[in-house]
């Protein structure tokens, strides 16, 4: 297939004539969808992989008829599955490429949808469009897509003016970097142009090579985990010839000579830039330097974790080894990595909203406090907003959520409104069972109050609280309600709910007057009060995390103490995130019955 490819670049080429776009990691891939309904996805190799992504092609046939007009069409794009808007699944990808079972593939196409995203269209309504300029094809794409119902199957990817913007957004996403292309450019096959470059996200790592192999010339990297050895890939690329040649002469005449290459033991470090580790193997390594000065004992998988999560440089990061859950093992250092990892899923929820921390800068079993306003020695990105003599603390970036990690912020506590809002942007039910041994309560309270929910045609949102209950989410537009509208509703469930199983749950305030049931909190949503926010950690012994839910996971299955800083991140990779659409919600969420309801 003759597509036109990327050339490597470490710089960003800067001017009026570029502007960039985000480079995902997936498959690229060219659709064609022809008058007759033939739609078929082939990749850079022209492997047909139409078969393996039926969503996609689902999709385009139930749409025939509406895209007629402009058929045939040529996209070129990458075939992915998103984590977020800027950051793809590459693991997910590849297991899809590679199904060749019906079922397991409809199973994957339901479990994970994959996205076709296009950046450029080579044929529009029959006509070709390669010798158009960059410019006149975006334009084209553009006017495909305002034919194309707005849907999650086939999206285009937006150009940028600003790289920075771009580059901060696709930081703070731990994307896989981005494409500068040049606007005059034609559509050239291969690499025989200079107007498309790839610049790589590059994660950079250290660690220290213990064999060459004198065939393929490639050095095993290793870093320590305890006191063992732990292989992570094998690199050959990236050194200058001088540097490269030295490593060689230093592994051939001091190492030990083995079948297939030379041996030597623990002291040879290099930094090396990674996109990842997947599955234990680093993806794409290439050599950064040597490095003469380091030691091997300090590479070790703490370190690693951290710079594969990528802290920003700016954050001064500290007594990292320090034990923050003694019981599980986990330090300050896998909270620093937890909550850089899912910072672009839980930043959308802090944004423009007052904050109120936890710190425990000794750890769940130390001294905590609660933190409202901004200390005097906090740097200048935390964002903040004066009320009297004091700074309300506004998280709006990732710079800022690190730099509380490292200072001990534990739980990040949100209201229900925006800091200049006097109005919620959400209704949230809180429902607290007596102890965790009673968490079933919870769920049952949950599922009632989710069909009521959906009588009144509301999507709702579901997660954990991260220590003994449930929490349930309606998004409503900005403006729409007031506190009191929102109070009248929140009481009309609560007491519903209560008067149906009065045994069960119940609004009384008073612990002591509960007699075990479940405690429906709906006084809690008001003006300036707060909720834990999503994927937030807790103060609790497990390292537990408020984890949004799919709906269909409130059932018996389900325990609080399941959902840890551990294994929260991988949980999103794996199912996705179940509070990705929360803010589309959020603008198309129906209130007229509730509306109703209230008057």
């Amino acid at each position: 297939m003759d597509i036109m490819k990327p050339i490597a670049s470490a710089d960003i080429p800067v001017g009026d004539e570029w502007v960039y776009e985000v480079k995902y990691d997936g498959f690229r891939c060219m659709l064609t969808w022809d008058k007759d309904g033939t739609i078929t996805l082939t990749s850079k190799n022209n492997k047909d992989l139409t078969k393996n992504f039926p969503e996609i092609i689902a999709h385009c046939k139930g749409i025939q008829n509406e895209m007629t007009k402009i058929l045939p069409v040529r996209l070129d794009g990458e075939l992915v599955v998103l984590n977020t808007e800027f950051q793809a699944n590459f693991s997910w990808i590849q297991k899809r490429g590679r199904f060749k079972n019906i079922d397991s593939i409809k199973k994957a196409s339901t479990k994970r949808p994959a996205t076709f995203l296009a950046f450029d269209i080579t044929q529009s309504n029959g006509i070709l469009l390669m010798e158009e300029s960059w410019k006149r094809r975006k334009q084209a794409l553009h006017d495909f897509f305002k034919v194309l119902p707005s849907n999650p199957y086939v999206k285009m990817v937006d150009s940028y003016e600003d790289e920075k913007e771009l580059w901060q957004m696709l930081t703070e996403h731990k994307g896989e970097g981005i494409i500068a292309k040049r606007k005059t450019s034609k559509y050239i096959a291969g690499k025989g142009h200079r107007d498309w470059f790839k610049i790589k996200n590059w994660r950079t790592i250290e660690g220290f090579l213990t064999h060459y192999d004198q065939q393929n010339g490639y050095y095993s990297f290793h870093v320590f985990q305890d006191k063992e050895i732990l292989e992570i890939g094998k690199c050959k690329h990236g050194l200058d010839d001088e540097s490269a040649e030295t490593l060689k002469q230093l592994f051939i005449q001091n190492g030990e000579k083995e079948t297939n290459g030379y041996h030597l033991p623990p002291a040879i470090c290099a930094s090396v830039h990674t996109l990842d580790l997947n599955k234990g193997e680093l993806r794409e390594p290439e050599f950064v330097r040597l490095l003469p000065q380091a030691s091997a004992e300090e590479c070790t998988v703490e370190k690693l974790k951290l710079d594969l999560a990528m802290i920003p440089q700016t954050i001064d990061i500290s007594n990292t080894e320090k034990f923050y859950w003694p019981d599980k093992s986990l330090t300050k250092g896998d909270l620093l990595s937890y909550m850089r990892e899912i910072a672009p899923y839980m930043l959308p929820f802090l944004r423009e909203r007052a904050l109120t921390l936890i710190r425990c800068p000794d750890g769940v079993e130390g001294e905590f406090f609660y933190q409202k306003h901004l200390p005097d020695y906090a740097p200048a990105f935390i964002d903040s907003k004066n009320v009297g003599n004091e700074k309300i603390i506004i998280c709006n970036n990732l710079h800022s959520l690190v730099w509380f990690a490292n200072h001990g912020g534990m739980e990040y506590h949100v209201p229900f409104q925006k800091i200049d809002n006097d109005q919620p942007m959400e209704i949230v039910f809180d429902l607290d069972p007596p102890s965790r041994e009673k968490f079933s309560l919870a769920i049952q309270a949950a599922n009632l109050i989710k069909a009521i929910l959906d009588d009144l045609k509301l999507i709702s949102f579901v997660k954990t609280s991260g220590n003994k209950g449930i929490q349930i989410h309606i998004p409503i537009p900005e403006a729409s309600l007031t506190y009191d509208e929102t109070a009248i509703f929140t009481q009309a469930i609560a007491y519903t709910v209560e008067n149906t199983y009065p045994d069960l749950f119940t609004t009384e305030r008073m612990k002591k007057k509960r007699n075990g049931r479940l405690y429906i909190d709906y006084v809690q949503h008001g003006k300036d009060k707060t909720i834990i926010a999503p994927f937030s950690p807790r103060k609790t012994k497990e390292g537990t995390v408020a984890m949004p839910l799919l709906w269909k996971e409130v059932n018996d299955q389900l325990r609080p103490e399941q959902f840890t800083i551990e294994n929260a991140l991988s949980r999103i990779q794996e199912i996705g995130n179940p509070f990705h659409n929360y803010f589309e919600a959020q603008e198309n969420q129906q209130l007229d019955r509730v509306i109703a309801l209230i008057k």
